[in-house]
């Protein structure tokens, strides 16, 4: 039995790994791009942007249940909590300084966006503490509470009262482009 031994070239070899590189970078790019519709796709689901704000601000607090949930042994579950709360507040603050807020000062609530856009900066010393602090500290948990407090009134103040007057100052077609703006921006923290 006679075997035959097939010479590559180094051309070849160069060319079939190119296509393999190439397959592979498009093949981490299109997941990605499915990653980040998923993440995105409850926000678009949720209809309009004053209503999908809403729906992560619920999302966002079931987080903070199951991190409240946790003892101080399970360390390594509250460093993973707090790190999908932080980027689910950071998508969502993005969305919300990037149009929602920048709506707000073009129709005349320029006093009451800087308040909210001021509150998001004591959002990131809460995320800096907690992550900074050991995760059984005694003082972690309390801290984490405060910080709960501090959202649920941002949360209900939007909700309750600037949302609502922002959506009145809109005209539909505005809402609307509100709505798209708000999904795009946070396609791209996804």
């Amino acid at each position: 039995m006679m075997t035959t031994v097939r010479e590559v070239s180094p051309g070849n070899t160069k060319r079939t790994v190119a296509i393999g590189v190439g397959a592979g970078v498009t093949a981490g790019l299109l997941i990605n791009l499915f990653r980040k519709v998923a993440v995105q796709a409850p926000t678009v689901l949720a209809g309009q942007w004053d209503k999908a704000l809403a729906a992560e601000h619920a999302a966002a607090l079931k987080i903070f249940d199951l991190i409240e949930a946790t003892d101080k042994e399970a360390t390594a579950r509250r460093g993973i909590l707090l790190t999908q709360l932080k980027h689910a507040i950071q998508k969502h603050a993005f969305q919300e300084e990037n149009v929602v807020y920048t709506m707000m000062r073009d129709h005349g609530l320029t006093e009451a966006a800087d308040h909210l856009n001021h509150e998001h900066g004591y959002v990131k010393q809460y995320f800096f503490d907690l992550t900074e602090m050991d995760k059984s500290d005694p003082a972690w948990l309390p801290k984490l509470k405060e910080f709960r407090r501090l959202i649920e009134s941002h949360m209900q103040e939007e909700e309750n009262d600037l949302f609502p007057r922002l959506r009145t100052k809109l005209t539909d077609d505005q809402n609307k482009h509100v709505t798209t703006a708000m999904n795009k921006e946070g396609l791209k923290l996804a």
